[in-house]
């Protein structure tokens, strides 16, 4: 059965962390995937969860929430610094875990997390939604056709000051603040295309270095970065991650630069499918792509693989290792 398809019994999901990204994002795609229910909600504010509505109890406490019945995976969206408290939970109670990225606020606790996963013989993954969007998908298909690929380059930028709020609520931004966060943009934003670049090229980046700028944005974190890479192929890979790029200007885009052709996607950055996918042959042709959401396709390939009727192919080892590599390099910048 494809990860498209309906598992024969529900997969149960309890989703921990109830802001913007799980409201907005990943609690409509779960009503939408087949063969997954939400069973229960968790987050220590409860104004937090009375914000949803999804038929499903709400707890603020985590043993409460991790005993309910027929829960079976859960996804892990609270800030950061408290990732490591809930996989760990989660994982001792045999549940699956999907937890957003990046792993954790720093090494140690990404770490743990991967060996508390391991050693409990319970499935993690990280949520990267970006390895889902359609244009991706497709692209991940046409690189070949590109010859030698020679680089890869990646602006992924927002606007993001101190008091933002997703909804005109008072909100606390913990993005921004060192200790739950890790960091700013380039801990929030980089992850994202250093996966991408492993997915799209089929080899990862192993050699990575960073600059930090703090120009714009009333915080004690970076506002903006530029990381270069190269994977162990040598593909030089670029990104430039920012919260201080107005979001009226164009501030998404990704190219994957090769001897035969070049493509450049525009506004595929983000948590929805929109956005444009042209390759250079050097005339240049569109080429469409399906519309599904990032999050439905990547809820619907978790929930496949905790059903036990596909196999997840990103390895938490794997994601660790990245993770290592982009907090040395921010470590460096500092």
């Amino acid at each position: 059965m494809s990860a498209r398809g309906a598992p024969v019994t529900p997969v149960g999901w309890g989703v921990a962390g109830c802001g913007w990204v799980a409201r907005d994002h990943a609690l409509p795609a779960l009503a939408t995937t087949p063969g997954a229910r939400v069973v229960a909600l968790h987050d220590r504010d409860p104004a937090a969860t009375a914000r949803v509505d999804v038929g499903a109890p709400a707890h603020t406490d985590l043993g409460a929430f991790l005993a309910t019945p027929g829960l079976d995976a859960v996804y892990v969206a609270v800030p950061n610094a408290a990732h490591r408290e809930v996989v760990e939970a989660a994982a001792a109670a045999g549940k699956a875990v999907l937890c957003e990225k990046p792993l954790a606020a720093d090494v140690a606790d990404a770490r743990a997390m991967v060996t508390a996963a391991r050693d409990a013989g319970v499935l993690l993954g990280t949520a990267y939604d970006q390895r889902w969007h359609p244009a991706h998908v497709r692209l991940r298909e046409l690189v070949p056709e590109f010859g030698t690929i020679t680089a890869l380059r990646i602006v992924y930028c927002c606007w993001l000051p101190a008091d933002w709020t997703p909804d005109g609520r008072p909100h606390d931004n913990w993005r921004v603040d060192r200790a739950r966060a890790g960091g700013g943009a380039a801990i929030d934003l980089a992850p994202h295309g250093l996966d991408l670049a492993g997915v799209l090229l089929g080899e990862d980046v192993v050699e990575l270095r960073a600059l930090l700028q703090r120009r714009v944005q009333d915080y004690p974190v970076d506002d903006g970065a530029l990381l270069s890479g190269r994977t162990a192929g040598g593909v030089l890979v670029d990104l430039h991650v920012a919260f201080n790029t107005p979001d009226a200007l164009a501030r998404r885009r990704l190219e994957v630069v090769g001897t035969r052709g070049m493509a450049v996607a525009v506004d595929t950055m983000g948590q929805t499918a929109g956005g444009s996918l042209t390759l250079f042959r050097p005339d240049p042709v569109d080429v469409r792509f399906a519309g599904d959401s990032p999050f439905a396709a990547q809820f619907a390939a978790f929930t496949a693989a905790v059903a036990g009727t596909s196999s997840w192919p990103y390895d938490a080892a794997r994601d660790l290792a990245l993770h290592r590599l982009l907090l040395t390099a921010l470590g460096d910048a500092r």
